[in-house]
């Protein structure tokens, strides 16, 4: 007989809690990604690459920990050098939609920022990673006074905006690395961790008392 022994994650999916709450904002995008972080340093440290990061394959426990979880498409074989087309649509990585060889590790970082996205402002940044689609058209051809203006984000930071544009980078070799992100003036700047979990924590319990 075999037995896998798993956590068991009580506080539901990370989609779920987005629904819930909505938009987060720039701390609750700090506080996520600071997480996520440390999870892609793990898993790429170990050579892997899940390949279909999205807010539905992560699960939180009930003290806002992350657990990023379904390795289905998950590989750790030329992880700089695949071919195989894997991911959703919505969080997926331009290269992939386009049958080209890419790097496991910039497209992680591709979900990762669509992620990020819709953790701070309650909404998809794009319906997929296409030139002919509107949104990340105006991404590609640098009008991102309109793009910002479409998606409801003028009065995000600038460091935000620089960040999370670099995230979406058309070249996976322009995305930035773990490194870079942790240094990035965005992230760089500080944050209370703790306070911010103790008000997301609040906050949820109220939407669902």
């Amino acid at each position: 007989m075999v037995y896998i022994i798993l956590e068991y994650v009580t506080g539901g999916l990370l989609f779920d809690v987005c629904q819930t709450l909505g938009g987060m904002g720039e701390e609750g995008g700090k506080y996520f990604l600071s997480q996520m972080l440390d999870v892609l340093q793990y898993m790429h440290g170990k050579g892997v690459v899940h390949r279909d990061l999205k807010l539905e394959n992560i699960l939180v426990d009930d003290f806002m920990n992350l657990k990023v979880a379904d390795f289905g498409f998950a590989t750790f074989r030329k992880v700089h050098a695949l071919k195989s087309y894997r991911g959703t649509m919505t969080y997926m990585a331009p290269e992939i939609k386009e049958g080209k060889t890419y790097d496991g590790m910039a497209i992680d970082m591709f979900s990762t920022g669509v992620i990020l996205f819709i953790i701070v402002q309650g909404i998809f940044p794009f319906k997929e990673a296409k030139k002919d689609e509107f949104f990340y058209n105006l991404i590609l051809k640098g009008d991102l006074d309109t793009y910002w203006k479409k998606t409801g984000g003028q009065n995000l930071s600038s460091e935000f905006k620089d960040l999370i544009i670099r995230m979406f980078s058309y070249d996976g070799t322009k995305r930035p690395s773990i490194a870079e992100i942790r240094a990035h003036p965005w992230m760089a700047s500080g944050v209370d961790l703790k306070g911010i979990r103790s008000q997301l924590l609040d906050d949820l319990s109220e939407k669902r008392s």
